[in-house]
């Protein structure tokens, strides 16, 4: 009897032994897939061709922030009541503000005709400029009501989505021309170990016209890619590397055995018992 009992301990232990290595997986990377901006060039300093973002133009249905500041207080506050009075918006997880519910301020809509409606001003037109020059548009006209006024005017509609393989997708606002594909992926706490690096697409609409295009992020000639900064509405997408759909599927044939192991379990305990 202690003979089987020894017996019967050795098996457990074998079985432990086998379970264990069947629920463990070794994973390989391979670290050329993960690596950012490879190069064949092993000089420690380089300097890049320079590259300039394109100037986005304001259209119908932007949304601004014009924000002025003058001598006035009280005549500061009236132009200044879109910017500061805001109306409740829903806002996903991940995107900048956090929470289910957001605070978008009001801001300035230009019209079909390419015209905003401020206080005492009246309409100015700014379709086709851009913030600079529409800055300067409005500070001509409040000329006219304040001492040395200064205007700066922002986006509050412009953004891009991050979707995929990434950390924490997200919308995001788009605040300027200088915001990097890389910059976007560092805001949503990057990619996966398992987001494709070598195949990101990047989905663009303008005028009506849409691009997909695919961007291996492991290759340093992507800093000379004309879609390295994003536009408004920019989608970018990772794709899951396969490596990940196939561990997830050993993941579920492995809980799919777990019955048997512990049926086998249950065997061995009701044997014991009628061997006591």
């Amino acid at each position: 009897m202690r003979k089987f009992f020894k017996i019967l301990g050795g098996w457990s232990i074998c079985l432990g032994i086998i379970s264990s290595t069947f629920f463990t997986s070794c994973v390989t990377v391979d670290t050329r897939k993960i690596t950012y901006f490879q190069s064949a060039d092993t000089l420690p300093y380089q300097v890049l061709p320079p590259i300039t973002p394109q100037v986005t133009r304001i259209q119908p249905d932007d949304i601004l922030a014009v924000t002025v500041s003058s001598l006035s207080e009280e005549s500061n506050v009236v132009f200044n009541f879109p910017n500061i009075n805001a109306l409740n918006t829903t806002v996903y997880p991940g995107v900048i503000g956090g929470g289910q519910t957001g605070r978008q301020p009001l801001g300035y809509l230009v019209d079909s005709t390419g015209q905003i409606e401020m206080p005492l001003v009246g309409k100015v037109k700014v379709k086709g400029m851009n913030l600079a020059q529409a800055g300067d548009s409005i500070k001509v006209r409040l000329l006219n009501y304040l001492k040395e006024p200064t205007v700066n005017v922002r986006y509050l509609n412009h953004k891009f989505t991050v979707i995929g393989e990434v950390n924490r997708p997200s919308v995001i606002n788009l605040l300027d021309d200088h915001t990097s594909l890389p910059e976007a992926l560092g805001m949503v706490g990057d990619l996966t170990i398992y987001g494709m690096r070598k195949n990101v697409m990047l989905i663009r609409t303008e005028n009506d016209k849409r691009e997909v295009v695919r961007i291996d992020l492991t290759s340093r000639e992507f800093f000379n890619s004309p879609y390295y900064y994003l536009r408004n509405n920019d989608v970018i997408y990772v794709d899951v590397d396969k490596g990940k759909v196939t561990f997830t599927d050993q993941r579920v044939q492995r809980l799919q055995m777990v019955p048997i192991f512990t049926g086998i379990a249950t065997t061995i305990v009701v044997i014991l018992n009628l061997l006591k």
